[in-house]
């Protein structure tokens, strides 16, 4: 084989910001360094385990996977030594040294960079959002040493990096397979050449990794056994014996040991373990499952959502392993999309060690055990509490919103997760459930029957009732709506002119802004027996019943309806008296089966030609504006009020107006005779 030169290469700019970064913002927890960096050998080492399963040669000279610690603090001069982290897993090849350690391949750089405040605390939380890794070393390090050989090749590499704009890689040979990091510690982070420092923070933070972690015994400060040796001092003859190692953490996988012996603080560092946050989790759910399959699962919700949510298409999932042993990292066949963001593992003892994707994506165990695992997540994020989920709705409720149209099965306890603006509160921050909804709605039905019955009962009317005893306030509750409007923003949503009678009435609204609000509504359908209606959709309808004086009143405003009509033409598809108004002159009302203008919108961006409609138009004849409106003479005067007012309500409903230069000219038009007159 053909080796080749030491070449110097620059990090990639994302790199170098997240560097600089790192070493500025994170002084104040400088230990995780050796959590990410165990984490990531004991990766490394699942990795081999799972091509060992087609290739048994790769770990034929090694069979005992280990990750060892080292230290050397007795440098002869004021530099405070190193500390070295080795492993025997999968290694790296110089191609992918250069691509893992140089560059951050993973989407969503520039936003996180866009996001960091300058604040370090902040910026240290954003950092956990991101995962780092690896670059946490220089947290700690001046420069680090990389020797690592991938298994089953012959040539090692050597890469080297003081972190800040460039690094060195070159061959390196007699190499044991595996990755051998060496930090060549700053002067003010010399605590971490200490042996007792060291085995803390492995206790503390990778007590919970499968594979042993080991030290030398107390007494001894160079530990690196057969994967650091020498080789100068052993050609020279002078080889030193290695010291005795010992494990120093648990080394038993978390999952497998039942939950009663598992404490809080080491599911949460399991987490940092599975997901490279640097925040503790939300909430998760540890449980085993015998019977007719058998697998364990432990399942975690994070506090932040990661920069890449939105990015459909990208890999993410459950780490699977089958009898304890790692097949892969991101399993998404375990779980739906819209759960993308929950983080953890899935142990089966069902599946074949020699599982592929394609295995997976065709097997009825995966879907029996994807199935089982989504109700478990669902039922998790309905036990929290209240303000904890709160800051999980801010996170992720808008992912949990594609569920409905996604996942039927689950669409009710889907439901019951969603949380809504109101007109209930007058807060925006303020959030409801769609059961304390129907709590009012039913609380409110139940005071207005119970004034009835008062008033029935001072007539002597007792009420009707039906077989089984139920009034008809008793009906009328059970097939209540969930009124609910969509806006572009809270602030649009509480002006719009379609709330006046809900306003007036007391009815409460939920207010949706968010943008995929109209997608899953369409899926939504009803909700404990209670339909949606959209408040700005359709014929309104509070179960008025017209009184002869409203019918005949219908009947005279016809003429006004029909001249309105006639100036907006094919504009609109009726034009008609409202119900939805009393402040408001005149809205714009959608067809019970007409596209919003939220979906037009998306369907812009995305290039596709959303379907044509027409939009009622609604009058309030109440209005003084109207009533003015149908005494006016001049029907050119008549025609520019009409095409204020439709323009008036296209806005209103948050949409651009077709022209708006003669919007501008007849407001002008209009405010001159104003003041001329």
């Amino acid at each position: 084989m053909t080796e080749k030169t030491a070449e110097t290469l620059g990090f990639q700019t994302e790199a170098k910001k997240l560097l600089k970064l790192m070493i500025n913002s994170l002084y104040s927890n400088r230990e995780i360094f050796l959590r990410e960096l165990i984490s990531n050998a004991s990766d490394a080492i699942d990795r081999l385990r799972f091509e060992a399963l087609n290739d048994e040669s790769l770990i034929a000279d090694d069979p005992d996977f280990r990750i060892v610690i080292a230290f050397d603090k007795d440098t002869g001069d004021k530099d405070a030594g190193t500390v070295t982290i080795v492993d025997n897993g999968i290694g790296m090849s110089r191609e992918e040294a250069v691509q893992h350690l140089g560059t951050i391949a993973k989407s969503g750089t520039e936003e996180f960079f866009d996001r960091l405040t300058g604040d370090q605390r902040k910026d240290s939380a954003l950092i956990g959002q991101f995962g780092v890794g690896f670059y946490s070393s220089f947290i700690v390090a001046k420069e680090v040493e990389v020797l690592t050989r991938r298994a089953g090749d012959e040539v090692g590499t050597r890469w080297t990096s003081a972190g800040e704009d460039e690094f060195s890689v070159e061959d390196a040979a007699d190499l044991p397979r595996g990755t051998r990091v060496t930090l060549h510690l700053k002067p003010d982070a010399s605590e971490f050449a200490d042996g007792f420092r060291l085995r803390s923070i492995v206790r503390r933070y990778s007590d919970h990794v499968g594979v042993p972690v080991m030290m030398a015994k107390e007494g001894g400060q160079t530990d690196l056994g057969e994967e650091g040796k020498d080789k100068d001092s052993e050609k020279e003859g002078k080889k030193e014996d290695a010291p005795e190692l010992e494990t120093v953490n648990a080394a038993k996988a978390l999952w497998t040991r039942p939950r009663t012996e598992v404490g809080d603080d080491e599911y949460k560092e399991f987490y940092k373990h599975v997901s490279h946050d640097f925040e503790d989790p939300a909430a998760w759910s540890h449980n085993r499952v015998e019977g007719r399959l058998e697998y364990t699962s432990l399942l975690y919700v994070p506090k932040r959502a990661p920069f890449d949510l939105w990015n459909r298409e990208l890999p993410r999932g459950l780490k699977l392993y089958v009898q304890r042993v790692f097949i892969m990292d991101e399993a998404d066949q375990f779980l739906p999309l819209y759960l993308r963001f929950v983080r953890g593992i899935v142990d089966s003892n069902d599946l074949p060690l020699n599982v592929s994707r394609e295995i997976l994506q065709d097997d009825d165990r995966v879907r029996t055990i994807k199935s089982a695992l989504t109700k478990r997540v669902l039922d998790m994020l309905a036990k929290m509490d209240g303000d904890e989920y709160g800051a999980v709705w801010d996170e992720f409720g808008q992912v949990l919103k594609e569920g409905v149209g996604e996942d039927f099965a689950n669409k009710d306890a889907l439901l019951g997760l969603l949380r809504f603006a109101s007109t209930h509160d007058s807060d925006p921050a303020q959030r409801t459930s769609l059961a304390d909804y129907i709590a009012r709605m039913e609380e409110s039905a139940k005071d207005a029957g119970s004034e009835t019955a008062d008033s029935d009962a001072a007539e002597g009317d007792e009420g009707a009732t039906d077989d089984d005893g139920a009034t008809d306030d008793d009906a009328a509750t059970t097939a209540g709506k969930i009124y609910y409007l969509i806006a572009e923003s809270d602030a649009a949503a509480r002006q719009s002119p379609h709330l006046e009678v809900f306003r007036e009435r007391g009815i409460e609204v939920l207010l949706l802004t968010d943008r995929i609000d109209e997608w899953w509504m369409s899926f939504a359908n009803e909700y404990q027996n209670k339909t949606f209606q959209d408040v700005a959709r359709g014929e309104l309808d509070l179960g008025d019943e017209p009184d002869a004086d409203e019918a005949k009143g219908d009947a005279d405003d016809e003429p006004l309806l029909k001249r309105i009509g006639d100036v907006l033409g094919d504009k609109v598809e009726s034009v008609r008296k409202s119900k939805r108004l009393k402040d408001s002159p005149a809205c714009l009302v959608l067809g019970d089966n007409d596209m919003g203008a939220q979906m037009r919108r998306i369907m812009q961006v995305t290039g596709q030609q959303a379907p044509e409609s027409k939009p009622h138009f609604e009058v309030n004849v109440e209005h003084p504006l109207i009533t003015k409106l149908d005494a006016e003479p001049d029907e050119d005067r008549f025609k520019e009020l009409v095409a204020i007012l439709f323009d008036q309500a296209t806005l209103a409903e948050g949409n651009a107006i077709a022209e708006p230069g003669a919007y501008v000219q007849r407001l002008n038009k209009l405010l001159v005779n104003l003041l001329d007159s």
